[in-house]
């Protein structure tokens, strides 16, 4: 049965899930709420079942055209001494395990792809009321115009508006007090692979395309400062003073106040109901994670495929949702937990964490099938 529906968000999340369902054969229209649709210009880590996911949607071939590929994660200590390669398995045979991608250049692959399957993307729109009946809901939208849906989906992110308006007693996000910082470089010939550096501030470096990686570094910011733009590359090169001398090496070269992206970090996880009637939530609008792990996207992709697999199996939407949470409830729960068990070690509020470990471990679980 082919559905009209309404997804709400045109991050990496909404536009899986516009895939997904446009794939299974529905009318699929996205709001996105910025007029210019803008994207963080670094990048992003994609790991194996990502690459997986990317399969699974149709767009592995343009995904891994735009993207650089690599089959193993290096952890170094404070000192800068490399402690393990860690190999990853692929899932999708002849393909990278993991690859690095630049944020415009994934969103470019996911909103060809969307609109290609026929999905309409409307920007600057935010949705102002959902009244739902039993048959469907009825949008009133921002710029005065409305419509009627069978299904909506909020893939509007940590601060989810459709959250706020379905689900108002939900758990809220949280800052850690932790920050990520990331910029932009010339890429190495020998980096092969994502390097992590571990210590009271975090480090890793990701190849994204043949000449370009990008640096994260997490440090502590237990007062959630607010950084002017003007100065800000500068405070980047002072948060590393201390760090691997390989990481210190580069961070003279941190010189575009414009080029770094600076984002405190906020975790949560939903534990009731992701839905209410026929209005359902996926990705960071239920499960917001930090990125030590690098699976907060992952997770929003591997939702949309399962929330469109589950509406192609139920008749009724609300069992639908039910079902799809089922599956999805502790995978995410896992991935949020565990990221926020790193960054706690990172700045004193817990145990330091093994990411030797945790690596391993989280790729075995994301290994599983969805």
């Amino acid at each position: 049965m082919s559905l009209n529906i309404l997804v709400i968000g045109g991050g990496i999340g909404g536009l899986s899930a516009a895939i997904a369902l446009g794939r299974a054969g529905h009318a699929v229209t996205v709001i996105e709420k910025d007029p210019a649709w803008s994207v963080y210009g670094v990048g992003i880590i994609q790991q194996s079942n990502v690459v997986r996911a990317m399969d699974q949607l149709g767009v592995l071939d343009a995904f891994l055209d735009a993207a650089c590929g690599f089959d193993a994660v290096e952890i170094y200590i404070p000192d800068g001494t490399r402690v393990a390669r860690i190999p990853t398995p692929a899932l999708v045979e002849g393909k990278p395990s993991n690859v690095g991608i630049g944020r415009r250049a994934l969103q470019k692959v996911l909103g060809d792809r969307a609109r290609d399957l026929g999905v309409e993307i409307r920007l600057g729109l935010t949705v102002t009321t959902l009244d739902q009946e039993q048959s469907g809901v009825h949008v009133c939208f921002s710029d005065g115009s409305d419509g009627a849906y069978d299904i909506v989906v909020g893939a509007d992110g940590v601060y989810s508006q459709t959250r706020a308006m379905i689900l108002p007693d939900a758990e809220q996000p949280e800052f850690t007090g932790q920050a990520v910082w990331r910029y932009n470089f010339a890429r190495p010939d020998d980096l092969d692979a994502l390097h992590v550096y571990n210590g009271p501030i975090g480090a890793g470096l990701v190849p994204i395309s043949a000449d370009t990686m990008y640096m994260y570094v997490t440090t502590p910011e237990p007062d959630n400062p607010r950084y002017p733009t003007q100065g800000i590359a500068a405070a980047m090169r002072g948060k590393l003073a201390a760090t691997a001398p390989q990481i210190r090496a580069l961070a003279e070269a941190i010189t575009d106040d414009e080029g770094v992206v600076y984002r405190p970090l906020e975790g949560m996880m939903v534990h009731g109901p992701w839905h209410k009637g026929r209005v359902v939530l996926l990705g960071d609008a239920v499960h917001a994670t930090t990125p030590h792990l690098g699976q907060g996207a992952g997770m929003a992709i591997e939702d949309a495929i399962v929330l469109a697999e589950e509406l192609s199996a139920h008749a009724d939407p609300e069992e639908a949702f039910e079902a799809y949470r089922a599956r999805r409830y502790d995978r995410c729960r896992y991935i949020v937990e565990a990221s926020l068990a790193i960054c706690h070690g990172q700045i004193g509020k817990g145990p330091p964490v093994d990411n030797h470990k945790a690596t391993a471990e989280m790729f075995a679980v994301v290994s599983q099938p969805i």
